[in-house]
């Protein structure tokens, strides 16, 4: 008998603690209410699949075409990037594993003097390569330093674009307690019934 009216009462207590969800609806719409729905949820937990920055901003491009075209510009320029820098890429990992293998081929040679010829035939060829590719090195770095830029500033410029809607996402939702101190009252008469039950 005690079971079943403990279980029914958690039960109760349970059922009534939806009754004042919406105490907590949007006064007004906003941004973040019109992100991804499974992320509403997400605020605070260890969900890092999830950015929700990048959510809130996404929701903002949506009704602005002038972000719109700020972000399809800088993914344009990634993308080109890639290509551009990997065609170089390859030519540079091919010759580094050339000179690599070469050298490591030359431990078979067992004649001293054809060995040191070699060596020395290797080493000429890879510091011209050197010098040949010093400059394209240099401006490979320059556009991985000016990516690093363009993505601090978009970073930073989405940041300060979205902290205004998650203020007004804050304030459009400004959590009333009454729900919370309500369902107290519920556990405490609980406790209270609990402590007397004999």
């Amino acid at each position: 008998m005690k079971k079943l009216f403990i279980t029914s009462t958690l039960l109760i207590l349970l059922f009534s603690c939806g009754e004042n969800r919406s105490e907590n609806k949007p006064l007004i719409e906003n941004a973040v209410d019109n992100t991804d729905p499974s992320l509403k949820g997400s605020f605070g937990s260890n969900r890092y699949n999830d950015n929700v920055i990048d959510e809130i901003y996404s929701a903002l491009i949506k009704n602005d075409k002038k972000l719109s075209a700020l972000d399809d510009k800088i993914l344009k320029v990634h993308e080109e990037e890639l290509k551009v820098i990997n065609q170089y890429e390859n030519i540079f990992t091919k010759s580094d594993v050339y000179y690599r293998d070469a050298k490591n081929k030359i431990n078979s040679v067992t004649d001293s003097l054809l060995k040191h010829q070699i060596e020395n035939e290797i080493k000429l060829s890879a510091g011209k390569y050197d010098l040949k590719v010093k400059n394209i090195k240099a401006l490979i770095s320059r556009i991985s330093k000016n990516t690093e830029t363009i993505n601090n500033l978009y970073t930073v410029f989405k940041i300060r674009k979205t902290l205004p809607e998650i203020e007004k996402y804050q304030n459009a939702h400004p959590l009333k307690t009454g729900s919370l101190e309500h369902f107290i009252g519920k556990q405490n008469q609980l406790l209270n019934e609990l402590k007397n039950v004999k």
